[in-house]
């Protein structure tokens, strides 16, 4: 069973863009060639990611984030 992973995914449950069950697969992102471990949000046709600041936390008790431009390249890091 090959899955595709999405344009745009988030780790955020409340995003419309989260999808469980790809995120079981274990997602990774490399942003401009480089492999980022604190990645909250990534869009593949945008060319951005969000990125967690510090442990800094919003009203709602989320992940302060900052955008950021660039080449985004996801996937699996576990082949199955």
């Amino acid at each position: 069973m090959a899955v595709q992973l999405p344009d745009r995914l988030s780790v955020n449950p409340a995003s419309p863009f989260y999808d469980a069950a790809v995120l079981e697969r274990d997602v990774g992102i490399r942003f401009n060639g480089q492999e980022k471990t604190n990645v909250e949000e990534y869009c593949v046709s945008e060319g951005w990611i969000r990125v967690a600041v510090g442990k800094t936390m919003t009203r709602k008790g989320d992940p302060l984030t900052i955008l950021l431009k660039g080449k985004v390249e996801p996937f699996f890091k576990s082949a199955e």
